[in-house]
């Protein structure tokens, strides 16, 4: 049988610089998001991940490069037409105080609503069904503002789910989260793109998890990309010293073969805890 051909990638960057007023960031990035994949975007603070993802979500412009998607250039498209077409769920987003998850997860249908042409029993289907997929229908008549931070993030997934599009940029969605639910979360992302076929780009920092969980991933430093492809043939020591300048050993899971990072000790640690175990022997 032969292999099913990848699909070509609908949304892509183009030697993009952008920043924020005079702090230039990106600095000539080109990026293809592979289709059905989690993609992440790793690197250290200020290394322009979460100025990438907004520039391809069409939140910053870019002084120079274009972004496309499905061949157009985004920031010439209508804003509703992009939205049915692209979700965004930038880092930390709010809820009006007292909104319901159902009421959350509804304003994701938004953009495919008009005046004259409205289909409320659509809406409330699609509305349940994103909201099965982000497992938070337990949820549905409770405030957003009563849930955990973990069943928050599944609430927002939702609300994105509603808009039916099959392109999801989500930035820092596992901030602040404990480890469980950053590993819960991180399944349902993954199941959104193996099972559903969505296309997922995600900003992390745990280096870890983005190794066990990504399909993809891009590594960057200064504004640039030094290195993207699958963990098991970018997630190595040298890498990680040239992005992170970090000194670490990659060890790779027993049971899936995850590369996992463990960081070097210092000699001056290790001189410490030789003295504090002479002491205690």
């Amino acid at each position: 049988m032969s292999p099913i051909p990848a699909r070509p990638p609908r949304l892509t960057g183009e030697a993009l610089h952008a920043g924020y007023e005079a702090r230039p960031v990106l600095d000539g990035v080109d990026l293809a998001v592979p289709e059905g994949k989690l993609t992440v975007l790793l690197g250290p603070n200020g290394s322009g991940k979460s100025t990438l993802l907004k520039t391809l979500a069409r939140t910053l412009t870019p002084d120079a490069g274009r972004v496309l998607l499905d061949g157009q250039d985004i920031h010439r498209r209508d804003t509703r037409e992009v939205a049915r077409r692209l979700g965004i769920l930038p880092q930390g987003p709010s809820a009006p105080e007292g909104l319901t998850v159902r009421q959350l997860v509804d304003m994701g249908r938004f953009p495919h609503r008009r005046l004259w042409r409205q289909d409320a029993g659509r809406d409330a289907r699609i509305v349940r069904e994103a909201m099965a997929a982000a497992g938070v229908t337990d949820f549905a008549e409770r405030s957003v503002d009563a849930l955990s931070g973990g069943q928050r993030q599944r609430c927002w997934i939702a609300m994105v789910l509603a808009q039916e599009t099959d392109l999801i940029l989500l930035d820092e969605p596992t901030t602040f989260l404990d480890l469980r639910v950053q590993v819960d979360l991180l399944e349902l992302l993954v199941s959104l793109a193996h099972d559903r076929g969505r296309t997922l780009l995600v900003v992390l920092h745990d280096l870890n998890l983005a190794a066990a969980y990504a399909d993809v991933l891009v590594m960057m430093r200064d504004g640039r990309i030094l290195r993207q492809g699958p963990p098991g043939e970018v997630f190595s020591a040298d890498n990680l010293k040239k992005v992170f300048d970090l000194d670490a050993n990659v060890i790779h899971e027993p049971r899936t073969g995850s590369p996992v990072c463990v960081p070097t000790q210092s000699g001056r640690v290790r001189s410490r805890r030789e003295a504090l175990r002479g002491v205690g022997a």
